[in-house]
Parts: structure tokens; C-alpha cells; sequence
């Protein structure tokens, strides 16, 4: 069973730990006022730029998402699509350092990996394990359910309208798109007033414990203000970039049937069960 451990795991901490930020908008002018190019606006008004950059997420209604890096200490590599629908749902392929895929599909709190195929006669054949973070998160004293949704850039940008400190880098290409870079490094202490209160002190223990002592999130917006890339550097725990295109290209994530499915819950009772009674 590692493959749905280290699927799971490298799926859960490259995806909840992305956040993203924004900046830009304004003028110049003479007595016949030039109109000022997006990328001029993007790089004058922080504030205005990362409100407009927001509402021009928020009419996306999906995102195909690339991401690599290292998050917990394991390498990542993940190419997948989001539906930013509600919930958020999404569905991600996994490359380990062999070479070998795997599909993780998410929808709302629920993860699904999917099992290869000369594992399945194991698994009575069922093609998937289930897992919900919801519950699991509870245990782990984490809401593993509301960080999967944190990868909609929406919310994101949204986060980072709120946060003090965001600077321009200046114009840079991305993928052959001109875009805008911003960047932000906010003190372990600020970070955690953005988590639930109810999970902050499990959140601290372990940023404390790996070591982290701040966050710098990066950010890329192209001239139509939507995210194209955006990078998370959490010291120890994480070092993250994620690229975004084909926003609003149609997509159908659906939660897989019953009968091709396993609880990885309903089977860790069984093996409890069976140890108890040992």
C-alpha cells in the first residue's frame, strides 16, 4: 500500500500548501492623457491591480494546473486540471522519481487515488481508494478540506489583497506570456492569522518543528489579470511553483463509482479489529 501513502501524502502537501498574490493599477497622463498599457497598470496601483486580478479569477471557471518542487521533503511533479466550481474539485497525475503516474482525483474533501492496475486483485479489484480529509484532518488536527479548496486562485489572490507588503519584481515572460511579478514575505506569526483558529496551534507545532520562520509567495499575472504562475517558499517544508493556463477550457472531474471503490477508513478499522481481538 505505499503507492496510495506517498500518493496521498505528496498529494495533500503540494496542494494545500499553495498560495498566491497579486498587485497592480493606474496612470499617467498629459494634456492629452496617454492610456497606459495593462502591464503599466499592473505594476503602478498594488491594491486596484490585485482586486481586478481577483474578479477575473473568480469568472474562470476552471484551470489546467503544473506543479513542481518539493514539498515535505519529497520531491514533487503533478500536471492535472481544477473544476472551480463548489465545491472545488480536481484531478491530478503524479510522477514519481521512477517515472511512474499516478492519478489523484479530488472532489470537496474526499481524495481518490487511483490503484495500479497489478495491485487491484489485492483490493478485491477495485480501481480506487478513498480517503476523507475531512475526517482525517480532525485526527491530524488539520482541515485538510478547506486547503484543497485554498488552490483556487481566486482565493488565493483573494488571501493576498489582505496582506501587507507586496512588492512589484518588475515585467517578466511566462511561458511566452507577458505577465507582471509580484512577490511578499510574511513572518511565520502573520501567516498563522490567516489559518482557523481551531487549527492554528497544530499548523504552528509543525511549521515550528521543520523550521519555518517565514513564507514567500510569488506571483505572476498576464494582461487579462489571471494568475500564471505562482510560487510558495516555506523553508524546509516546502518550495513550490505552480503554472496556470487554459483557464475556462471545459472539464468533467466526477466522484468515481461506488463499486470501483475502497475506504482506506472502513479498511484501517478492520485492521484494528483484527488486532484488538489478537
Amino acid at each position: 500500500m505505499s503507492f496510495g501513502k506517498k500518493s496521498v501524502a505528496v498529494a495533500v502537501s503540494a496542494l494545500t500548501a499553495l498560495a498566491v498574490s497579486a498587485c497592480g493599477t493606474t496612470s499617467g497622463g498629459s494634456e492629452s492623457p496617454k492610456q497606459p498599457s495593462v502591464l503599466e497598470l499592473l505594476a503602478s496601483d498594488l491594491k486596484g491591480s490585485l482586486q481586478k486580478t481577483a474578479e477575473a479569477t473568480d469568472k474562470s471557471d476552471s484551470v489546467t494546473v503544473t506543479m513542481s518542487g518539493t514539498a515535505g521533503g519529497e520531491k514533487v511533479s503533478m500536471k492535472g486540471v481544477l473544476d472551480l466550481g463548489d465545491p472545488v474539485k480536481a484531478e491530478m497525475t503524479t510522477t514519481d522519481e521512477k517515472g511512474a503516474a499516478t492519478v489523484v482525483r479530488m472532489v470537496g474533501a474526499v481524495i481518490y487515488v487511483e490503484i495500479p492496475a497489478e495491485d487491484r486483485a489485492e483490493m478485491d479489484g477495485k480501481r480506487w481508494m478513498k480517503m476523507d480529509l475531512g475526517a482525517a484532518g480532525k485526527q491530524a488536527g488539520m482541515n485538510f478540506g478547506k486547503q484543497f479548496e485554498d488552490i483556487d486562485p481566486t482565493k488565493q489572490v483573494k488571501t493576498l489583497l489582505a496582506t501587507e507588503g507586496t512588492k512589484v519584481v518588475g515585467q517578466e515572460t511566462v511561458n511566452g506570456t507577458a505577465t507582471v511579478h509580484y512577490t511578499v514575505t510574511t513572518p511565520m506569526a502573520t501567516y498563522l492569522q490567516q489559518i482557523d483558529e481551531k487549527l492554528r496551534a497544530g499548523v504552528e507545532q509543525q511549521m515550528t518543528k521543520m523550521g519555518v520562520k517565514d513564507i514567500t509567495t510569488d506571483l505572476w499575472v498576464d494582461e487579462q489579470y489571471r494568475p500564471r504562475r505562482a510560487a510558495l517558499k516555506m523553508g524546509p517544508l516546502g518550495d513550490l511553483v505552480m503554472d496556470y493556463t487554459d483557464y475556462g477550457k471545459a472539464v468533467t472531474i466526477e466522484t468515481p463509482p461506488t463499486a470501483e471503490t475502497f475506504d482506506f477508513a472502513e479498511m484501517l478499522k478492520g485492521l484494528q479489529g483484527l488486532t484488538a481481538s489478537n
